[in-house]
């Protein structure tokens, strides 16, 4: 038995879930507790999921216990959004915003929920909100760069024209110092080598226009992108060339 699942049997004999959620969110700390997060996912229900997202930053702020709380119910929208209740991406989409970052990784957590039973689906929500700001684009580069997802060749074509067209998008920010700009940069600086890693051939040909480019944070995507050892591992040769003409 894994550790979630003695977690959602736990969570099935308590009447207190908050009290036990509080106690071992293992927050204030590096790590939150994901197994807990995702127990809590299956064995609550949508009005749960609410009320703990009603706890805001102001109430529950970054690295607090009650931060757990308003985490599992992202996750919770998740498992909902799953069963097609596609009204929550509304809410997620919210969130994608939270100035926490636990919650945007939730978001990102849900979001996947729907890729695994959906993944046109999920590419059509993600096309929406590659034009939004930037922690809503810096959630869709998070959503759909997850390996598990990216098994069907055109799909992981759709993923690399998104990637690619927010990447584009970096030269109309302004505020080159935005904590928003920082978490999109940190985003794209691993999920481009995740797409390339999925389809080669044609990931490899849309990364590397990149790399003469002229804006210094489109150029940081990519050098964090060639550090990243999956790219290695497909082709060491294209990486040293790409790190050669990026002055690495």
């Amino acid at each position: 038995m894994s550790k979630t699942e003695r977690y959602r049997e736990a969570l099935k004999r308590l009447e207190d879930w908050d009290s036990f959620l509080l106690e071992e969110s293992g927050l204030p700390g590096p790590r939150g507790n994901i197994e807990l997060g995702r127990a809590v996912a299956e064995e609550g229900d949508e009005q749960l999921f609410q009320r703990y997202l009603s706890f805001d930053a102001e109430q529950a702020p970054t690295n607090s216990p009650e931060e757990f709380l308003a985490f599992c119910g992202v996750l919770g929208l998740g498992r909902l959004l799953a069963e097609g209740q596609h009204e929550v991406l509304e809410t997620l989409r919210r969130c994608a915003s939270d100035p926490r970052w636990r919650m945007r990784e939730a978001v990102a957590m849900a979001l996947q929920r729907l890729g695994e039973v959906d993944m046109d689906l999920l590419l059509q929500e993600m096309q929406r909100w590659s034009r939004g700001n930037l922690l809503e684009k810096r959630a869709v580069a998070a959503a759909l760069c997850e390996p598990a997802l990216l098994r069907d060749e055109d799909q992981v074509k759709r993923v690399l024209e998104i990637l690619d067209q927010m990447t584009a998008s970096i030269a109309d920010v302004e505020d080159r110092r935005s904590d928003e700009l920082k978490a999109l940069r940190k985003g794209l600086g691993y999920c481009w080598s995740v797409a390339v890693a999925a389809s080669p051939e044609e990931g490899k040909k849309m990364m590397e226009r990149w790399f003469s480019s002229d804006d210094k944070d489109v150029l940081w995507v990519m050098k964090e992108n060639l550090r990243k050892k999956r790219l290695a591992r497909i082709d060491a040769e294209w990486v040293e060339e790409g790190k050669g003409r990026l002055g690495m």
